[in-house]
């Protein structure tokens, strides 16, 4: 059903088994919402010290980093002053930038 990383090989086998039964009808879609929710990875919270810190390691603006979140930049200003908080599809492209490096998003 999602494709993330795991929290270990014993939870990965789980998830594949239960997203096989609900590829044949077994496991309906809230059950496997729910070993998604068991069996995947959470991404992290991301406060205004976490955001300045990454487009700081990466060496980006604020306006590079909102166009490479796909977001406005007084958004990024926002999310780094503590008004706003990265969430949703940020939250995931700010984990990845952080996992994988600024060329998993190019």
């Amino acid at each position: 059903m999602t494709t993330a990383k795991r929290k270990s090989r014993i939870l990965q086998e789980v998830h594949e088994m239960a997203a096989d039964l609900h590829e044949i009808g077994l496991i309906d879609k809230r059950r496997m919402l729910e070993f998604d929710a068991l069996c995947l990875e959470t991404v992290p919270e991301y406060d205004a010290a976490a955001v300045r810190a990454l487009r700081e390691r990466y060496r980006l603006s604020q306006a590079v980093l909102a166009a490479v979140l796909n977001t406005s930049l007084s958004t990024v200003r926002q999310w780094e002053i503590g008004k706003k908080h990265p969430s949703g599809p940020s939250m995931k492209l700010l984990h990845l930038l952080e996992r994988k490096g600024l060329e998993a998003l190019a």
